[in-house]
């Protein structure tokens, strides 16, 4: 009766973190009958909300390469216009383009299978160059600053991995860093509402890095395990928001050694080559050490996950679904590309 008890807590535990075991179809075994009420397993949801991406590269792939006797060069230039209209990006298909000929040159394209095998080689090999996981207990507190422009679902993001980090048993601290977006303050507090944590926040107008000077100090004096910070997302005026952001960098360091520990970028893999534009001007203001991408459901699109991951050498952390607190999920690359296919 014990055991049965304690795994009834721990299955609570695990599907309030999002991470519910494995759906029948994930192991290999019958799915539940349609009518039954069970939900999904992550990778039915992935698969399905990847099913526009599918259709946008892997359907053309099919279509290309239906009826064809043999793999040819012909072949590999169309497979390379596919590649680049599904947002796999101009740099990393002229990679894997270049890695097929390899290939075809040493035989290993005999048919339309054995290339589509290729290519998710190809692209797994390229998302697994980088680990990753966000090992949090480098440091104490492991400090994670979020970036990214306006309407990419930052916020979201945050609540749903505070959810996460407190299902594990972690004290997580927020800071609302983002003081210029109106409620930016109000909808972060939602979320940690939801999540069980607590904010730390100043009037809107505020200076962000005397909140984030706050935050840091009251992670501290509170034995925080982990502290993550909300920052504003505004372009429109570039050299400002960066600069902002070099000051916010610089308060974290002096409060906390090594912080931030991780600057985690968000995307919205929905806006494509925008993604892209988006990372590398992150990247050099902010020197990004982690990805997530939101809004993979819905989209054709999908194929930025590899463009940026491989362009930048920058790891994809987590990857969004869905609305719920369980469809943003540490990312897997081979789960990834088992979906897409």
């Amino acid at each position: 009766m014990a055991e049965e008890k304690k795994s009834f807590f721990r299955s609570l535990v695990g599907r309030i973190a999002g991470n519910e075991a494995p759906s029948p179809t994930d192991t290999g075994e019958p799915a539940a009958a349609e009518g039954s009420g069970a939900k999904p397993g992550f990778f039915e949801r992935l698969r399905k909300g990847l099913s526009k991406t599918h259709d946008n590269l892997v359907g053309r792939i099919d279509s290309l390469l239906l009826g064809r006797k043999k793999i040819d060069a012909e072949t590999l230039e169309e497979l390379e216009e596919i590649l680049i209209m599904a947002d796999i990006g101009v740099a990393t298909t002229g990679e894997l383009i270049s890695s097929l000929e390899q290939r075809l040159k040493r035989n290993e394209l005999g048919d339309g299978e054995a290339l589509k095998k290729a290519l998710k080689e190809e692209m797994l090999s390229r998302l697994e160059r980088t680990p990753p996981r966000l090992d949090t207990t480098a440091a104490s507190p492991f400090v994670i600053m979020v970036i990214g422009v306006n309407g990419v679902g930052k916020t979201t993001t945050i609540g749903k991995l505070a959810s996460r980090f407190s299902a594990e048993g972690k004290k997580v601290l927020l800071v609302a860093g983002d003081t210029f977006r109106a409620a930016a303050v109000e909808q972060l507090e939602v979320w940690a509402d939801r999540a069980g944590v607590d904010v730390i926040r100043h009037q809107q107008g505020a200076d962000p890095a005397a909140v984030v000077f706050d935050g840091c100090k009251a992670a501290v004096a509170r034995g925080a395990d982990i502290l993550i910070v909300d920052t504003a997302g505004r372009l429109h005026t570039k050299v400002n928001l960066m600069e902002e952001l070099k000051k916010i960098r610089r308060v974290m360091g002096r409060e906390i050694a090594g912080a931030p520990h991780e600057t985690l970028l968000i995307l919205d893999a929905a806006t494509g080559q925008n993604a892209v534009s988006q990372a590398k001007l992150f990247h050099e203001a902010a020197s990004v050490t982690g990805l997530a991408l939101t809004k993979l459901d819905g989209t054709a699109k999908g194929g930025i996950v590899v463009a940026i991951s491989s362009e930048f050498g920058i790891p994809v952390r987590y990857i969004g679904v869905g609305e719920g607190m369980e469809d943003l999920r540490e990312f897997e690359p081979d789960q990834f590309i088992q979906a897409l296919f």
